[in-house]
């Protein structure tokens, strides 16, 4: 595979690092800037809004710019989002640190995805993919754990500050490995790629990855006092069980690269449907250790395994003029991931408990897997009539 896959890899593992730690120290947040913890759950919100306002607007302005200046733009704005974060004095200019943090990654992923699948045979793009989105799931096996573990044993500003050195390392990374003339060639201008969002089947897409995966962050958002509060675990044990998600990620983004490349919708259903029936289940399992750790597990799997295959499933729908669409895709996942907190937190803040998340979560989930269903159907009609 080409090294240029691998910088990608490095650089989704700082991104990744830097929109899940929050997640493992929300309490701890919480009590430093003195918020509850569902308003604290609004510096997520505020992450992903970043993303959603930015993805578009940070790949339209790097049109003219090679992919590694694009990149290395995206390593600089991580840097100071985490900067921000470290030295906020209170809420306020925490969630303004936040939305600067979530700003680069569609970028990231927008320009990656479409990188990864032109350098690799067509045969291999699923495997290319699944190395790009490697790096944000090892962020969840390697580097959420540690800053959380960090946060934990020094603060959670510490963990801040650790996310910029990894923002500033993966882009030494990048500017080494990346190819310097490394250009959009041979695709389509920014009018082209605008023209794509006339297709009804790119807004199906994004709309299944909003629900779909709307339902992974109503449940994950408030693991920290699901797992704390309700399963019994001490607040120490976030780092152990954060692994435990990780490897569970890790193992679903296998799974993608090695199906949803040969047999993408199909893929797509199966890993819907196991999220659907996670997500009901963690409602029961949450109240027992051992079982909210093997449901944590498998969550992490079926959540995971959908990324790939929906980003897959843009760049198809979006064919010939990719890049635009494939970056709002990672506005949707972030709109998926600002609706689940807030769904999530409303339904805590109602007096349901933090097990009430998990419910929410498995209706979205199953959203998805129905617009996912009508959108295989709109394919299937099509191909039937090209072929009478």
């Amino acid at each position: 595979m080409p090294l240029a896959l691998f910088a990608l890899a490095v650089m989704a593992f700082g991104v990744g690092t830097s929109e899940f730690a929050i997640m493992g120290l929300l309490p701890q947040v919480a009590r430093g800037v003195g918020v509850s913890i569902p308003a604290a759950g609004g510096l997520i919100t505020g992450y992903a809004a970043g993303v959603i306002v930015g993805a578009p607007l940070l790949t339209a302005a790097s049109a003219r710019l090679t992919r590694r200046a694009t990149l290395l733009v995206v390593a600089a704005l991580l840097v100071a989002g985490s900067v921000l974060s470290a030295i906020a004095s209170g809420y306020g200019l925490l969630l303004v640190a936040r939305v600067v943090a979530g700003v680069p990654q569609g970028a990231l992923f927008g320009v990656g995805s479409v990188v990864a699948v032109r350098i690799v045979p067509p045969e291999r793009r699923g495997s290319a993919m699944s190395i790009m989105f490697g790096g944000f799931t090892m962020a969840n096996v390697a580097g959420v754990p540690l800053v959380t573990w960090l946060g934990q044993a020094a603060g959670w500003r510490a963990t801040f500050w650790a996310i910029a050195a990894l923002g500033a390392l993966s882009g030494v990374g990048i500017a080494a490995l990346v190819p310097r003339r490394l250009r959009p060639e041979g695709e389509a201008g920014l009018r082209s790629e605008l023209a794509t969002l006339r297709r009804p089947q790119v807004w199906l897409a994004m709309a299944v990855t909003t629900a779909g995966f709307g339902g992974v962050f109503a449940s994950f958002t408030y693991v920290a006092p699901m797992m704390t509060d309700v399963a019994g675990f001490s607040a120490s044990s976030m780092t152990v069980l954060l692994v435990i998600f990780g490897l569970g990620m890790a193992t679903g983004n296998l799974l993608s690269g090695r199906y949803a490349g040969r047999r993408l919708m199909p893929s797509l259903y199966v890993f819907l449907a196991g999220l659907t029936v996670v997500l009901s289940v963690f409602v029961v399992t949450a109240h027992s250790k051992a079982l909210a750790a093997c449901t944590l597990f498998m969550l992490g799997l079926f959540g995971f395994a959908t990324v790939p295959a929906l980003q897959m499933r843009i760049l198809d729908t979006a064919a010939g003029a990719p890049t635009l669409a494939s970056a709002l895709n990672l506005s949707a996942f972030n709109i998926a991931n600002a609706l689940g907190a807030f769904l999530g937190g409303t339904v805590i803040s109602a007096g349901f408990g933090y097990t009430s998340p998990n419910a929410i979560g498995a209706v979205l989930a199953a959203a998805g897997l129905a617009l996912a269903i009508c959108s295989g159907k709109i394919d299937a009609r099509a191909k039937a009539a090209i072929a009478r």
